[in-house]
């Protein structure tokens, strides 16, 4: 049973590419549902004072994408962010500058996931109310795939749904880099890692693009 939470000792002595094989050692556990139980009584006590957190993933709002149980982490391990669509914007930029440059997180997962609405609907080109500005976000990475794979270019074409979700991780990776000189900086100093996966809704399975 898990009842140790982290500290801001142990979380110093973590490397982003340690980090990320413990997330994906994590989702292993998840898919095998062989998740570690946890004291919630014990660890809620041991975090009210502070918190040191081994990463920050940045997810769909997808209810079928449990974020911290997919990868099997408990409170205090991982920030989370979300969003529809899983796109970065200042709010969720200064989150992970705030992670990372403050809380001391060593990897930022970008994680997109199989059939994701938002993407079908980018796809699509749906406009309604707020919604179309928020696929405005999206669109870019349904461009690129109208490029790469043969048949229709909508939610009808599985394929074509797929190449988005992936495109769409890879572009926000990109446009993370781009837009914040902090996080850029401290991957660049090794201190830590941006990478994307995309979650199977099939299977629970991360896959790192």
């Amino acid at each position: 049973m898990r009842n140790t939470a982290i500290t801001k000792s142990k979380q110093d002595t973590l490397t982003p590419n340690g980090v990320l094989q413990d997330l994906l050692e994590g989702n292993k556990r998840y898919t095998e549902n062989n998740l570690t139980a946890s004291n919630v009584t014990e660890l809620v006590k041991q975090t009210t004072s502070g918190q040191f957190p081994k990463a920050v993933i940045l997810s769909c709002i997808d209810s079928r994408v449990p974020v911290e149980m997919a990868f099997d982490q408990t409170i205090g391990d991982v920030f989370v962010a979300r969003v529809a669509g899983n796109f970065e914007n200042t709010d969720i930029l200064g989150s992970m500058e705030y992670s990372c440059a403050v809380a001391g997180s060593k990897l930022v997962l970008v994680l997109g996931h199989e059939s994701c609405g938002a993407v079908k609907a980018a796809c699509d080109g749906v406009e309604l109310g707020n919604i179309t500005a928020m696929l405005d976000n999206i669109a870019p990475a349904a461009k690129m795939a109208s490029d790469q794979v043969e048949g229709v270019t909508n939610s009808s074409n599985d394929e074509f749904v797929a190449k988005t979700v992936e495109n769409n991780v890879k572009l926000t990776i990109e446009r993370i880099r781009e837009k914040s000189k902090i996080l850029q900086e401290m991957e660049d100093n090794g201190e830590i890692a941006i990478v994307g996966g995309v979650y199977s809704l099939k299977t629970g399975a991360v896959t790192m693009l």
